[in-house]
């Protein structure tokens, strides 16, 4: 048994666990929030009930780094750093460069920040911050990248190519990339153990739902489509995400309105969505209740939603010529029961069910009728497990 840490930064976050492995049992938790902004928000939480906060004013992620380290120590969570065997980093592009996870040095750091930081702007570069935080804190111990586009790298060349002239990909790398891959690799493993089949058996839809979301078609283990594409733009409706759009709009709605292109993107990443449909919120909470008001454009942002994911499950279908599971999971997948049944409502035709008592829970759990021709659940994801599970390929555990 030996203690891995998993480390997800965010442009403004930083969330870790201390999880033991292989048993996977986290002993501590806890994230920075607001890093950059006055009365950040710093949150350590051990698996005995332990609880450390604080507000204070936390500049970067260099300091946030610092913090962890020092609580970790005072709150006894740990006795000295050598107690930590291995450093898994969640990396949201690694584009063609990395299809796995790799060991991390000065030029991985590199290439993450300047090769790859175009692709995800607002979170590589600061994945890229955080890791040379950490090399400087543990240099000795065994760190790794763990891509969120590497479980899509997969993908056949049919679904991951658009149909652009085909130099753009060979000098730009204009392709679908995909992302949420760490979460729906652990939930389709998760599921194959639920299921009690192989993975290589298995056709397999995640629905990864919350703020950002994504649908991806797994079939044998391996993905073969997702819904997310060069960016996290596209696919379904999300908080504030437009999802699939026609660019000739974009270009009309720019020259209307005189819009930049960075002023058009703005719209299209964080006033679209649910928040812009309904001019309510993006948190699929409060439209919920605004729609059981009888607003409008509440109700139409949530049936939008709906409708969404119900095109990518009937699209992934055909794709895979069939399924065995679909699974839902994240913010809105994992705790609203009333989502789940609304879309499996709507792809009855091929055997998928929903049992409305099942389906009461925000725990795992199979929710459709036993002996249905579809297994449906309800998978909570947890990614830190699955970054934590690529650090021990590295690292000698036993």
């Amino acid at each position: 048994m030996k203690l891995m840490m998993s480390v997800n930064a965010g442009s403004s976050s930083l969330k870790y666990q201390l999880i033991e492995m292989p048993e996977a049992n986290a002993i501590a938790k806890g994230q920075v929030e607001r890093k950059g902004l006055k009365d950040s928000e710093f949150e350590l939480e051990d698996n005995k009930g332990n609880e450390v906060t604080k507000t204070l004013d936390i500049k970067d992620h260099a300091q946030a780094v610092e913090l962890l380290f020092k609580h970790l120590l005072e709150a006894n969570v740990i006795d000295n750093f050598d107690e930590i065997a291995g450093v898994g980093h969640r990396v949201v592009a690694g584009g063609e460069i990395y299809s796995n996870s790799v060991l991390i040095d000065e030029e991985v750091v590199r290439v993450i920040h300047d090769d790859l930081g175009k692709f995800a702007p607002l979170h590589n570069p600061a994945q890229a911050v955080v890791m040379k935080s950490f090399l400087k804190r543990l240099p000795n111990v065994p760190q790794v990248a763990v891509f969120d586009t590497a479980f899509h790298s997969t993908m056949p060349e049919v679904n991951y190519l658009y149909s652009l002239p085909y130099e753009y990909y060979e000098e730009y790398g204009a392709r679908r990339y995909g992302f949420h891959g760490t979460s729906h690799k652990y939930i389709s493993r998760r599921t194959s153990e639920i299921l009690g089949k192989p993975m290589d058996e298995l056709k397999i839809i995640t629905a990864h739902l919350g703020n950002g979301a994504s649908l991806t078609a797994v079939e044998n283990g391996k993905v073969v489509d997702t819904s997310l594409g060069f960016t996290p733009l596209v696919g379904v409706t999300m908080g504030t995400r437009t999802g699939d759009i026609d660019v000739s709009l974009v270009a009309y709605l720019m020259e209307e309105m005189d819009l930049s292109m960075d002023e058009m993107m703005n719209i299209l990443n964080n006033k679209s969505g649910l928040l812009g449909i309904s001019g309510v919120s993006s948190d699929m909470r409060e439209v919920m209740e605004a729609r059981e008001e009888g607003n409008h454009r509440a109700a139409l942002a949530y049936d939008i939603f709906i409708n969404r994911i119900q095109k990518y499950i009937g699209n992934y279908v055909a794709t895979m010529n069939g399924v065995d599971a679909i699974v839902f999971t994240a913010g809105i997948g994992e705790n609203s029961p009333e989502v789940r049944q609304d879309v499996i409502d709507g792809v009855t035709f091929f055997g998928a069910q929903v049992d409305p008592e099942l389906n009461d829970t925000r725990a795992e759990a199979i929710i459709s009728p036993e002996g249905a021709p579809v297994a449906v659940l309800n998978v909570p994801t947890n990614e830190e497990v699955e970054i934590a599970r690529e650090v021990v390929k590295f690292v000698d555990v036993e």
